[in-house]
């Protein structure tokens, strides 16, 4: 198998790294990977040389690839320059993009979509989701506490005391328990709300208070996301959110609906109650926000509040995220590759079909 890898100038992560690397090329493949791509995750072409690679050009990479993984969707004329029955592996988002599996059916190759992987017991090692969440949870609570004017933990001084932050977590995922752990291990006092009753073991377990609206609509087969509510819930859970969020310094927001915009946990309103240095990091901001007063890929002072919208705090730890992503890919292609280097294209099987987005010039979607 002649495995491609390019740079993705829009991402600072690498989708493969040089001991993931090793391990393909000592089971018998060939891997490619263009000059520069670890570049900005401080991986050299000499390491990815000396892992086993092949470091050449795009174009290269291009034509002689017969398998392309990477990160983020890369444009369609890429896709178009593929041999016949390449398969291309990244995160295509099918559900926030409509088009996208249309417009790969056109080629005659076979895409499969990481964010598409079941969250099932057999696939953990795979979630990709669940691994970038864990990182930008954690990054959450870093840029909160960068933009917060005071402490996070109690502090005890000859000046006085002065009382830990207290922070919420809106959503208690993977990247909600990270944030909690993280505001924890910082000195915060956290509250975490969360629509799925059983996420409240999680949240204590962790140290913090589970903040609980009777009467959730919880959905097991969401794959971690959140679920839509009714209105009467959606109205207690605004009342209560906004008693905790006048007390709170911080408040992470994670909380997203597969194919839909995110739903609406802080209102102007609410904003306008918190205290004046407060601040808001919305991890919802590529679906709309979790937050009114969200700008994706913004900072923004509003109501001497400072709300920060990213999505993709992965990418602030690139070495991590990049080591992360290429690990659940090798556990991935474990699955699509047989032992004799052939492609298993069974789809049939649960991950391959559940992941599938292109096949044989048709939108499995």
């Amino acid at each position: 198998m002649q495995i491609g890898v390019l740079s993705e100038p829009s991402d600072r992560r690498v989708a493969l790294v040089p001991d993931v690397i090793e391990q393909l090329c000592q089971a018998g493949n060939e891997v490619m990977v263009e000059s520069g791509s670890g570049d900005q995750s401080f991986i050299s072409d000499q390491q990815f040389t000396e892992a086993g690679a092949r470091v050449t050009s795009k174009q290269e990479v291009l034509s002689a690839c017969n398998l392309l993984i990477s990160i983020n969707k890369l444009p369609l004329e890429v896709y178009g320059s593929l041999n016949d029955q390449s398969v291309v592996i990244s995160s295509f988002q099918p559900f926030n993009d409509k088009e996208i599996s249309k417009s790969l059916s056109n080629s005659n190759i076979t895409v499969f979509s990481m964010d598409m992987i079941p969250r099932i017991t057999l696939a953990q090692s795979m979630d990709v989701l669940s691994s970038m969440a864990s990182i930008a949870g954690y990054q959450a609570v870093l840029e909160a506490a960068t933009s917060l004017p005071r402490y996070f933990p109690m502090l005890t001084t000859a000046a006085g005391t002065i009382p830990p932050a207290k922070v919420l977590v809106l959503g208690a995922g993977v990247a909600g328990l990270q944030a909690i752990a993280t505001a924890k291990r910082l000195g915060g006092v956290v509250e975490a709300f969360d629509t799925r009753l059983a996420a409240k073991e999680e949240v204590e377990s962790l140290g913090a208070k589970f903040v609980m609206v009777e009467g959730a609509t919880d959905d097991k087969e969401a794959g971690g996301y959140a679920v839509e509510q009714t209105e009467e819930y959606k109205q207690r859970q605004q009342e209560l959110i906004q008693e905790k969020a006048i007390k709170a310094d911080v408040i992470i927001t994670t909380a997203q609906l597969r194919g839909r915009p995110a739903p609406l946990l802080v209102t102007e309103d609410t904003v306008k109650s918190m205290k004046a240095g407060s601040v808001i990091v919305d991890l919802a901001a590529s679906t709309g926000g979790n937050c009114a007063l969200t700008k994706d890929n913004e900072t923004v002072l509003v109501h001497n509040v400072t709300i920060i919208g990213d999505s993709d705090l992965a990418q602030r730890v690139p070495m991590h995220a990049s080591q992360l992503y290429s690990k659940n890919i090798f556990n991935f292609l474990k699955v699509l590759i047989n032992e004799d280097g052939s492609l298993n294209l069974d789809l049939e099987n649960e991950i391959l079909k559940s992941s599938c987005i292109a096949h044989d010039g048709q939108d499995r979607l």
